[in-house]
């Protein structure tokens, strides 16, 4: 995309800030404790969750801080939790890209835990059809994450109502896009991590994940399937995202013979 294009800063902006998340849930991912905390609808919210929506929320309120934000968590729980805020923020101050650039771009380091609170409160946007509002889920998939399987960390940019950017970045997907899609794809590989972008009108893109810079992207679209008995269908591990047995019934009439991979998080549209 040229520096020029519609809304290139923002893709950029958005690029960097969910690849530097992602180093940190990455880091979270492999580490047995993950902080598990419960919101009131009894879904699980990780150390990974709180640093990952600092971190964004920061570089977009440096380079965008007109723009709103809608995010997934709120700093309550962290305040009356100093030991867990603390754990939280030695992450956070961590977790930067090795690009002087890329991390000047982002408003570098979180100075002090305030301000990482005051990060994470600011997701508060009621959203809406009017104006800028960057939509932001920091780690989705989490029951995903704290199973060793799948998790995306995802981030729009909506504007008067409209998708205009798009980032998924999928840690745990194989850069080899000729890959067999397999319910264990990338879990075992080291050549992994996938950071999938697209600017409305003007295509989606795919690039590896990296701790730097952003790597050179490539051009995506749809496989062409000749054959629909040769098709590989997608659908959520937790039945109460979807319903298997109707989609089994659609994938039977559409004569599709394998059985569906079950993958967590968005994850399964990258």
């Amino acid at each position: 995309m040229s520096a020029f294009s519609p809304y290139s800063h923002e893709l950029s902006t958005a690029l960097l800030a969910v690849q530097r998340a992602t180093l940190l849930t990455q880091k979270v991912f492999h580490n047995n404790a993950k902080g598990t905390l419960s919101k009131d609808d009894a879904s699980p919210v990780t150390i990974g969750d709180f640093g990952a929506q600092a971190l964004i929320i920061s570089a977009l309120r440096h380079t965008f801080p007109h723009d709103e934000i809608v995010g997934e968590e709120e700093a309550s729980s962290l305040r009356s939790n100093t030991g867990l805020a603390e754990q939280i923020f030695t992450l956070v101050k961590e977790s930067k890209l090795d690009d002087p650039a890329s991390e000047k771009e982002l408003g570098g380091a979180i100075p002090e835990m305030e301000a990482m609170l005051t990060a994470i409160d600011a997701g508060k946007s009621a959203g809406g059809n009017k104006g800028r509002i960057w939509a932001l889920d920091p780690i989705d998939g989490t029951k995903g994450f704290l199973r060793g399987g799948q998790y995306a960390v995802c981030l729009a940019l909506i504007v008067d109502g409209d998708v205009k950017v798009g980032v998924l970045s999928c840690p745990n997907l194989p850069i080899d896009d000729s890959a067999p899609i397999t319910a264990d794809i990338g879990i075992s590989s080291s050549d992994r991590g996938v950071l999938f972008s697209a600017v409305s009108g003007q295509g989606a893109t795919s690039r590896p994940l990296t701790s730097s810079g952003l790597a050179t992207p490539k051009r995506i679209a749809m496989k062409e399937i000749s054959d629909l008995s040769t098709a590989t269908f997608c659908e959520s591990v937790e039945a109460a995202h979807s319903s298997h047995s109707d989609q089994a019934q659609i994938a039977q009439k559409l004569g599709i013979v394998q059985d569906s991979v079950r993958m967590d998080s968005q994850a399964k549209y990258g």
